[in-house]
């Protein structure tokens, strides 16, 4: 997977535009859409506040069920009004939330001999995780570790509570350890010029 930097923002403007008509209710405004935006592809959509940079809201699909402008609308308009950790958004936060898009990698089990072994398959700055055991779900996009600081192990930890597990569930063979990977594009500003995150080297700059 590699999208162009005019495709990434692309991505951003389809977030932005499903955002805006959805709380503006009006009709979404046309977009030339590639054929590459019609095969499925896993997406998730985050909003900051602006300039304070607090979570506003993120939701997304971590599965290729869709095609990826749909799977970046859908989780744009939800990412703005079903998170249950937040009140829905209004109107007039528009242009002081700045929108995120994560475009993911269909996601891999890790396949590890011990559970011991699993920090060592996590590659901080690129791996996003998803944690799987029973009806648990849980999911970390790759850019958490690296705003947080995580080194591996405490990725894992996150993932597991973030499933509604305790911590140190990883370390329980029943436990399932996904990984994958996202090509991030984000507003530097509310409707303002539109970046590729650089993960990695964020990470090396901890």
């Amino acid at each position: 997977m590699r999208f162009a930097d005019r495709d990434g923002e692309l991505a951003v403007r389809i977030a932005r535009e499903a955002i805006d008509s959805h709380l503006l209710g009006r009709a979404k405004r046309a977009l030339d859409i590639p054929r590459s935006f019609e095969e499925k592809s896993g997406a998730f959509v985050t909003l900051n506040t602006f300039p304070v940079g607090e979570l506003r809201g993120c939701i997304g699909y971590p599965q290729p069920f869709f095609a990826l402008v749909k799977s970046i609308e859908k989780a744009a308009e939800a990412a703005a009004t079903e998170d249950p950790r937040f009140p829905p958004m209004r109107s007039e936060e528009l242009d002081r939330v700045t929108v995120e898009v994560s475009i993911l990698t269909p996601p891999r089990l890790i396949e590890v001999r011990k559970p011991k072994e699993l920090p060592s398959r996590v590659t901080i700055g690129i791996d996003g995780l998803s944690v799987a055991q029973g009806a648990y779900r849980g999911l970390l996009l790759p850019q958490v570790a690296v705003e947080e600081g995580l080194d591996a192990a405490d990725f894992l930890s996150q993932a597991c509570m973030k499933a509604g597990l305790l911590a140190d569930a990883w370390l329980d063979p029943e436990t399932r350890v996904y990984t994958f990977q996202a090509e991030v594009f984000a507003e530097v500003q509310p409707r303002g010029s539109i970046v590729r995150r650089r993960l990695e080297a964020a990470h090396a700059d901890h």
